[in-house]
């Protein structure tokens, strides 16, 4: 059995690649801390009952102070106990309900007709961390969990270098202590900064003129596993740059669901078009490509996860670190997007133009020859594929993972 370790794997691009490492054979164990997933119809059960807890804290609180003083018989006997056996038993169902899967993992059986094992811990708690690599022999680890708003960063950067750098760090320290040398991380295209030279190849500098904190953790964690192979002998780690993932499963059970307003083009396209959006802002119609419009590599999510599994099946051919682009090499305008959403949807999508916003680039797409060389893999979906399969998760999906779909 290779057992493959997916941090942050409830996550949307973590869990397609969980769906593509059960389809090769691999046994995924994922860890999650469940900031950027949903537990469905439970999580809004899990919140009502969190709810309850604290106003019945409260009520203690302010019944101990009121009655107490006066040595109320009645209080101490009959109702205080009453009260902590509510919340006793709101404790357990707390307990059993934190314990489910979140929804993304439920629909994943669905899909391949496997469980999947499933901690909800936090990388930031290293003992926890290190109980999971005492259970499994684990072939390799695919690191994904991390905060990922550019636009969270750039308000939260503390958190963002303590957070990102800091479960990484601990997982490194695990996998030196359990001998797991294999490591597969979920890096970015931001950490190219403004494109030199088009298409991006990975010889591309890094780590200049980058714009918040969220590309910047990515490269400074790609640095850490640079040193990190140049200072020891025996490891494998994959850098996988990716460009703009879309879309999502074709069985449309699994998919993007951005908390709140979405910050990336295509969700809030679709958003639009299902009616949850008034109106698409596009940022800038000035910039030198053939509509004006930034131009971006899109990639389909299921080719994308497709990658990880490449670069799993390429471990033992990379010795130390090696850096690979997944993405498409073909770049599509914002319009261009916006008019093969609608060729799906058959809806309209309603947009207007504004001024550019600082740090977004005119066009950053993909040279993704190593990939096809080294990985044996390439993108094989197009714009249109990507499309129709956000659409079809969109409509089964309306309100994201917080309602489940009927998939009778």
């Amino acid at each position: 059995v290779k057992y493959v370790l997916v941090t942050g794997g409830a996550g949307y691009i973590g869990s397609h690649t969980v769906v593509e490492l059960i389809q090769e054979g691999y046994v995924p164990v994922v860890l999650d801390n469940c900031c950027n997933s949903t537990k469905g119809k439970d999580q809004r059960v899990i919140k009502g009952l969190v709810l309850v807890r604290k106003t019945l804290r409260i009520l203690i609180v302010l019944l101990q102070s009121r009655f107490l003083r006066k040595d109320n018989i009645i209080f101490a006997i009959i109702f205080l106990p009453l009260v902590l056996g509510v919340e006793y038993i709101i404790n357990k169902k707390l307990n059993i309900l934190i314990l489910i899967l979140p929804e993304s993992l439920k629909r994943i059986k669905l899909i391949t007709g496997k469980n999947v094992i499933f901690y909800e811990y936090d990388l930031l708690d290293k003992e926890k961390l290190e109980s999971v690599f005492q259970k499994y022999n684990f072939f390799a680890v695919i690191h994904f969990a991390g905060l990922k708003s550019v636009t969270e960063s750039i308000e939260k950067p503390m958190e963002y270098y303590e957070v990102n750098l800091g479960v990484t760090i601990n997982l490194i320290e695990c996998m030196k202590e359990y001998n797991v040398t294999k490591v597969v991380f979920s890096s970015s295209a931001t950490v190219y900064g403004p494109p030199q030279k088009l298409p991006v190849d990975e010889d591309h500098r890094v780590g200049k003129g980058l714009t918040n904190p969220y590309g910047k953790t990515k490269f400074f964690i790609e640095e850490i596993f640079r040193d990190l192979a140049k200072a020891e002998d025996g490891w494998h780690i994959a850098l996988l740059r990716y460009f703009n993932p879309v879309g999502s499963h074709v069985s449309g059970l699994i998919g993007e669901d951005p908390q709140g307003i979405p910050n990336n083009l295509m969700p809030y396209v679709s958003q639009v078009a299902i009616g949850r959006l008034p109106f698409l802002n596009v940022f800038g119609n000035d910039y030198d490509t053939h509509d004006g419009t930034g131009v971006r590599d899109f990639i389909h999510v299921v080719d994308l996860a497709k990658g990880h599994t490449a670069a799993l099946k390429k471990m033992d051919s990379i010795d130390g670190c090696k850096a690979i682009n997944l993405g498409t090499g073909t770049g599509y305008s914002v319009l261009e997007a916006v008019v093969a959403l609608e060729k799906a949807s058959g809806k309209k999508v309603p947009y207007k133009f504004g001024p550019r916003r600082p740090g977004d680039l005119g066009d950053v797409h993909a040279n993704p020859n190593l990939a096809g060389k080294f990985l044996e893999w390439r993108a094989v979906k197009s714009l249109d594929d990507m499309c129709t399969d956000l659409w079809k998760w969109q409509t089964m999906n309306p309100q994201g993972y917080e309602i489940t779909p009927d998939t009778d």
